[in-house]
């Protein structure tokens, strides 16, 4: 909800072509994310007239608001739970006026009392391990993409509107739809619900888990577009 760094984004523009940038992310929930990163761009645009690209690639897509994905099941992606022991022990972007000041980068914050526990790289290699296996397919994929691009409906943030809608919530922002959205809101948040897909729950044992350790009751919601949805408890936060 505070935009993007534009002294970063000042960065790469002085240092590279901003048509050949490409923003990353690991998924899409409603697609939050990938409209900031939208109106970001068109702000940063009218100030200081370097022209970004503003299509966000992800890993998975549940939310159909991008045509860049490797996958539109919504499946958990490690550092969705997992955090900065997977990430290089960094995680959490910081913009705190007591230690960022003007025309300064976005902070992070450095887990080093976490190094023992770091896995990155481990990480990495067991995901390169099956670039072999997959590139033959992966590529044929990719080309198959670039001829017919899928379609971005932006069905999640429809979806989040409407289970806001039936729960009585004052903002779709308190609707955490996906498997890693609702694990976030398990760990890190105030949890009222968690709404899952009978279908699924073979693949759910940790958010279950953690509902019952947590005390949130688990509804089934036959037909949910993702294999599950974490809501906040209004009350606690506005969300976004």
């Amino acid at each position: 909800g505070r935009g993007l760094d534009e002294t970063a984004l000042g960065y790469l523009a002085a240092h590279h072509d901003p048509a050949q940038v490409l923003f990353v992310d690991g998924w899409t929930g409603k697609g939050a994310i990938t409209r900031e990163l939208q109106a970001s761009l068109k702000r940063f645009a009218r100030s200081h007239g370097a022209v970004f690209g503003a299509e966000l690639a992800v890993l998975a897509d549940p939310g159909h608001c991008t045509a860049l994905f490797g996958t539109r099941e919504d499946y958990l992606i490690p550092s969705a739970c997992l955090n900065s022991t997977v990430s290089g022990l960094v995680s959490r972007t910081v913009l705190n006026r007591v230690h960022t000041g003007p025309g300064e980068f976005h902070g992070a914050k450095f887990y080093a009392n976490l190094a023992g526990a770091d896995r990155s790289a481990r990480f990495v290699d067991a995901v390169t391990s099956w670039f072999p296996a997959v590139r033959e397919a992966a590529v044929r994929e990719a080309g198959q993409r670039r001829a017919e691009a899928p379609a971005v409906t932006w069905g999640g943030w429809e979806t989040a509107e409407r289970i806001a809608a039936v729960y009585g919530m004052p903002s779709p922002g308190l609707v955490k739809p996906g498997v890693g959205e609702t694990t976030r809101v398990l760990l890190r948040r105030v949890p009222w619900q968690v709404l899952v897909n009978p279908e699924a729950t073979a693949d759910l044992d940790h958010v279950l888990l953690l509902a019952r350790q947590r005390g949130v009751p688990v509804v089934p919601v036959p037909g949910l577009e993702y294999s599950c949805v974490g809501l906040i408890r209004p009350e606690t936060e506005t969300g976004r």
